[in-house]
């Protein structure tokens, strides 16, 4: 099948002003199909921007084991909660109502997010409520729930990196908690695969701690990695955009694939 980029709405998205992004989602068919798993992918930013080249970098990686990949330009600064989240439940929804005539495997989406990125992947996997702009066509009554996070020097806590929640709700600090991942999760939540950096001077590594703590404490799978070096936005171990390379911690990449043969998403 050939890839797409297209509205997650046909017309305006709930919330929408004029001047404001558009929400789209980008579908990239891996070039040699192996898996009818698929990973959509969340941009890190702080709620304010979208790097790019970090859904490059995870692309490329996954494209190399066959596993078709969504990017997703979910709403960021100006655009507060909760239009992001569910810019993310829309993308997650259309690929599981579609996933037959894509050849993919509705039980098999994983989302995959970096930073405030990783933020909204652990969102979407624990927050349960019903939001604004929900119901508004029958698209939206199809389960949003991934399969898996994968979650990447993610922000879990609001105290993990105030600006993301800052962006998220303003001032509105009482708030904060409701949006925090390691504070709602429950047993609903899919299996996780995290990884962070002990040195990591932007997010900080105690709001992972946190969240892999609740997930042990209510059941949930998950496996996670902490490295010793390495700052914040490595992606798959660069950051092209400072020309930081940290070759050490690169073996996140191949403990994550591990982790996706071990759930049988690929082969062997």
């Amino acid at each position: 099948m050939e890839g797409f980029r297209k509205r997650l709405w046909e017309g305006d998205a709930p919330g929408h002003e004029d001047g404001f992004e558009v929400p789209y989602i980008n579908y990239y068919p891996a070039p040699e199909r192996r898996s009818r798993a698929c990973v959509v992918t969340f941009a890190g930013g702080g709620y304010r921007t979208r790097a790019a080249y970090e859904c490059t970098g995870y692309r490329e990686l996954l494209h190399a084991q066959g596993i078709d990949v969504f990017d997703v330009d979910y709403r960021v600064k100006p655009t507060k909660f909760p239009y992001p989240l569910l810019d993310a439940r829309r993308a997650v929804r259309y690929i599981r109502a579609h996933a037959e005539e894509m050849g993919l495997d509705p039980n098999r989406i994983a989302v995959m997010g970096s930073s405030a990125g990783g933020h909204l992947a652990a969102l979407i996997s624990t927050y349960r409520g019903k939001i604004d702009g929900e119901g508004v066509d029958e698209l939206d009554e199809v389960d949003y729930i991934p399969n898996a996070q994968i979650l990447c020097y993610p922000v879990l806590d609001f105290d993990g990196h105030s600006g993301s929640f800052i962006n998220l709700l303003g001032d509105e600090k009482e708030r904060y908690p409701s949006i925090s991942p390691a504070q709602i999760v429950d047993k609903t939540a899919p299996p996780a695969f995290i990884w962070h950096t002990e040195t990591d001077n932007c997010v900080d590594v105690n709001n992972t701690f946190r969240y892999a703590t609740a997930l042990h404490n209510i059941g949930v799978s998950f496996e996670m990695h902490i490295y010793p070096l390495g700052g914040h936005g490595l992606g798959v171990g660069y950051h092209p955009e400072r020309n930081i390379d940290v070759p050490y911690i690169r073996s996140w990449t191949d403990n994550l694939l591990a982790w996706l043969k071990l759930k049988g998403w690929i082969e062997e």
